[in-house]
């Protein structure tokens, strides 16, 4: 199993950026699919960003698409979501996920995922 520790979270206003990472320890010689998942108070954890373990290919939610990127960095075994125009909406706790995910025909769900951090805040006051 791999350790993710995410960083990056803060409180920002309405239309900023901020860049989260999450950086991966212990069997990071195995490749893993990265993820970004969120969740917001009161609501069930949802799907942010999913980049191949290559880099090869990412997906993102419809509800951050064009505003969000994610990347990584497998030489530094971290990944990174960039989020550029932030809205309130966007307030929630940000997790990063690993596994080997198969079925790249669907929306990422939590259960395709057995690797988590604990989760970084993200503010985004109006």
């Amino acid at each position: 199993q791999v350790q993710l520790v995410e960083s990056g979270g803060g409180l920002v206003q309405a239309g900023g950026s901020l860049r989260l990472s999450c950086a991966a320890s212990g069997r990071t010689a195995s490749p893993y699919d990265m993820a970004w998942f969120r969740q917001a108070p009161g609501k069930e954890r949802e799907f942010v960003a999913i980049i191949q373990w290559n880099g090869g290919y990412s997906s993102y939610a419809d509800s951050v698409k064009g505003r969000f990127t994610i990347s990584r960095d497998n030489a530094k075994s971290t990944v990174y979501l960039q989020m550029n125009s932030l809205k309130p909406t966007d307030t929630a706790v940000y997790y990063c996920a690993a596994g080997a995910y198969m079925d790249w025909g669907r929306p990422p769900r939590s259960s395709d995922f057995d690797s988590w951090g604990q989760g970084t805040q993200v503010n985004v006051s109006s």
